[in-house]
């Protein structure tokens, strides 16, 4: 496909830019809409042997999944929630049992009904009133996390009259009758707080965040007194709180905020407990009385090699979510005596997470463990004896072996000698002499970790001679806020310099080969994707880019955009001439250029509410009229029904992987399929 070029002119810090495909922004311009169909129609046409691939690919990885299913159940109040799915739905469904679980089963929500008739479903909010008798959800049926609010009486089954529109969180407070919710803007953000009494069709303004820079949550306290109300950007919070059975009561600020200050609340005994990063750039944790909760005392100092993640308030024990050398871990706390320990994990490397907790009064805490040859796995730990029990681990069907398959973690050394986790899986049969093929996955912004986390799909790569491995590059959060640091605003390049120094590593230690090395990111892993491609095209043979933020400058120069303004504290802003000047090196979108590029695979969607499909539609556009190696393949994909995370549905999503894994079989060179 061809575009047509509409050319814009921009001058900006006596920089001009001229941006031929400008106009792609112009949702349901017929001219626009005829490009993507056309986009599509040519990855359906392009490569023949793909979909057939696809197809088998497909049918082995829905293969491993037991479809019929159950999640293991967590207790809140005087019943056993779970969810549930079956062989043929899209969706789950939401379930509940009184007291016990060989009593009646009670659907509280099955999404396969709500999706009737709709091409997306995603549900946002989940929460049931304290006396049981009411369900408040949202959902969203176009892709662009636009999410309505609806309350179903679980007595009866009937839905009521209440309805509330952009909702992003919402939490009930004890009487059963009043939700708190926040609710978005034009700019999707989050910024105002309201009471909502059911029935009422007036809903009281608590609060509006006038700062484009903070969003407005709300949540409630596992003890269930307080209710807790937050603003936060990237950079800075502000917490209030309010006891759960005043809902008229006025919020008290727990500190007002001050800017670079993040803190998070929970409650027990009278005592708020706080992780601050005032004067700890990797968090501590203080305590303050409920009468005074702005007179903080330490109880967990801050250590400059551990990241202090989370923390969870029970009646017995504090646990603590931390991170030490790239990996995660669990402290308990007990209050009685002052003890605490580690739960250790025997792997390289891993994943561990809470689970459902909503039980306050409990020596039991549930976690999540996966690794990259561990399948999810719910475990119930008695945090008084340190003893494990297995609950569930997710089945694998078929001949799945873990001990078939080598998990490593190894580090790479950046060009400025920074040392670079990576984790990595193989079959033990995969040879280690440059011959392989490898997938390497990055992402690096915002301070999030990527979790070495198993997934079902890649023993499709793995069981073809595939080596995978994540990039713990800076921008991360895996080694604690210093990390995230040291990969954003003017920083950023080392975020690709680190995934570039993984490659080269992995090259260097026969893992695999320039000409059989593929990666992938997506969002600002897409970012990634783009940035390391302008630099290093030679180092790469396939690219998988999947919902890719590659029109930084344009995307950020519009404040009128979800996100925008947020950002700036993560991009910087190119008004201001420094911010605009580095920006102006990196962004994807603005340094393309003419010369070979590797096999790439762009997918998007049209409802996406994060990254606009017009970043990755101009990329491609303008990309086709500089590539110089047209025989090397450049395809696009859209969903014109779905939003960010592509397909809803368990089934269609699992197709995508699948066609992302076709292309990336098709691509490599000696690489069979079959």
């Amino acid at each position: 496909p061809v575009a047509e070029k509409r050319p814009k002119t921009d001058v900006l810090h006596g920089d001009t830019r001229v941006d031929d495909f400008y106009y792609f922004r112009e949702k349901g311009n017929p001219d626009v809409t005829a490009y993507l169909d056309a986009e599509n129609a040519y990855t359906d046409a392009a490569m023949p042997g793909l979909r057939p691939l696809e197809q088998t690919l497909y049918d082995e990885m829905l293969a491993r999944i037991q479809e019929t299913d159950l999640s293991v159940p967590y207790r809140y109040g005087a019943f056993l929630y779970y969810t549930r799915t079956e062989e043929g739905k899209q969706y789950p469904i939401y379930c509940r049992k009184r007291d016990a679980l060989d009593a009646e089963e009670q659907v509280t929500l099955d999404l396969n009904t709500l999706a009737e008739g709709q091409a997306f479903l995603s549900l946002g909010v989940y929460t049931v009133s304290d006396d049981g008798n009411l369900l408040a959800y949202t959902t969203d049926i176009t892709g662009f996390r636009e999410y309505t609010l609806r309350v179903v009486d679980l007595r009866t089954g009937a839905l009521l009259p209440d309805r509330i529109e952009k909702v992003e969180s919402a939490v009930w407070a004890a009487d059963s009758r009043t939700l708190f919710f926040t609710s978005e803007d034009e700019t999707k953000r989050a910024y105002r707080l309201c009471r909502h009494d059911l029935g009422s069709a007036d809903d009281a303004i608590l609060y509006q965040e006038p700062d484009g820079l903070y969003r407005v949550y709300a949540y409630r306290s596992r003890d269930r007194k307080f209710l807790l109300f937050g603003s936060a950007s990237f950079t800075t919070t502000e917490v209030r709180f309010l006891r759960s059975d005043d809902p008229r009561g006025q919020p008290t600020t727990i500190r007002p905020r001050e800017d670079g200050h993040e803190y998070y609340a929970e409650h027990r005994d009278g005592l708020l407990y706080i992780r601050t990063n005032k004067g700890a750039l990797n968090f501590r944790l203080v305590t303050a009385p409920i009468a005074a909760p702005g007179d903080w005392t330490e109880t967990m100092p801050h250590r400059p090699d551990v990241m202090l993640d989370d923390h969870d308030c029970f009646a017995r024990h504090l646990v603590v979510h931390e991170r030490i050398g790239g990996l995660p871990r669990i402290r308990v706390h007990r209050f009685a005596d002052g003890q605490a320990h580690e739960v250790t994990f025997p792997e390289p490397t891993y994943d561990v997470s809470a689970d459902t907790n909503r039980e306050f009064n409990t020596d039991i805490f549930r976690f999540r463990y996966s690794s990259l040859v561990t399948p999810p796995s719910v475990f119930d730990y008695d945090m008084n004896d340190r003893r494990r029990t297995l609950l569930k681990e997710t089945p694998v069907l078929g001949p799945y072996d873990r001990a078939n398959y080598v998990s490593e973690y190894l580090h790479a050394t950046a060009a400025d000698g920074t040392s670079v986790p990576l984790s990595l899986i193989r079959h033990k049969d995969t040879p280690r002499d440059g011959s392989a093929p490898l997938l390497l996955y990055g992402y690096g912004s915002y301070g999030l970790s990527m979790p070495a986390a198993f997934r079902s799909n890649r023993l499709s790569l793995l069981d073809r001679g595939f080596v995978f491995a994540i990039a713990h590059i800076r921008g991360g959060g895996e080694l604690g806020k210093p990390w995230h640091d040291a990969g954003k605003m003017k920083a950023k390049w080392n975020t690709f310099d680190d995934f570039i120094a993984c490659a080269e590593y992995l090259i260097a230690e026969k893992f695999t080969a320039a000409d059989r090395l593929a990666i992938q990111g997506g969002s600002a892993g897409g970012l990634l994707m783009g940035a390391v491609v302008n630099k290093r095209p030679d180092l790469f043979r396939v690219v998988l880019s999947i919902v890719p933020f590659v029109d930084v400058i344009n995307t950020m120069l519009d404040d009128t955009l979800p996100l925008t303004i947020g950002e700036y504290v993560e991009w910087g802003n190119p008004t201001i001439q420094d911010g605009y000047t580095y920006m102006r090196t990196y962004c994807p979108y603005t340094n393309l250029f003419r010369g070979a590029y590797p096999a790439m695979l762009v997918r998007t969607s049209l409802n996406d509410s994060q990254v606009m499909y017009w970043e990755p539609a101009k990329y491609v556009a303008k990309l086709r009229t500089l590539k110089t190696n047209p025989d090397t393949p450049l395809l696009f994909h859209i969903n014109m029904s779905a939003g960010h995370g592509g397909a809803s549905g368990r089934y269609e999503a699992l197709r995508e992987v699948a066609f992302d894994y076709a292309f990336l079989l098709t691509c490599l060179p000696g690489v069979s399929g079959d």
